[in-house]
């Protein structure tokens, strides 16, 4: 059997830009994705902190160290600069292999830098 499980997490990010005009996606400092394993164009799901409200869209790449967290195109009416939010992504995995399987949690601080990376089954 196949089953969907978390690959990638970004936790409590703080949103840096909503850009309505943007065609479209989440623009991730480079460094975070990295840390989160997320390449670019890949589908995300959005989880708004702030105001409850959930979105996917694709992740784009944004200059590294940066910071920048931005809500872009018709998603930027669900999500305000300066709201917290959650960022993760998915994988198909083999049920059989999913007790081995560790996804990719950072956590960041106040200016979306990574604070540390880890395994929910080392908590």
């Amino acid at each position: 059997m196949i089953v969907r499980a978390l690959k990638s997490k970004i936790h409590r990010a703080v949103v840096t830009g909503a850009d309505i005009n943007y065609i479209g996606s989440i623009s991730i400092d480079k460094k975070l994705m990295i840390a989160a394993n997320l390449l670019e164009y890949e589908k995300v799901q959005v989880l708004n902190i702030t105001n409850g409200n959930r979105l996917s869209t694709y992740v784009i790449e944004a200059p590294e160290k940066s910071g920048e967290v931005c809500i872009n195109g018709a998603a930027a009416h669900l999500v305000s600069p300066k709201d917290l939010i959650i960022i993760v992504s998915y994988c198909t995995i083999n049920h059989d292999l999913l007790k081995d399987h560790h996804p990719s949690v950072v956590h960041v601080n106040k200016k979306n830098q990574v604070v540390d990376v880890y395994e929910p089954s080392s908590l």
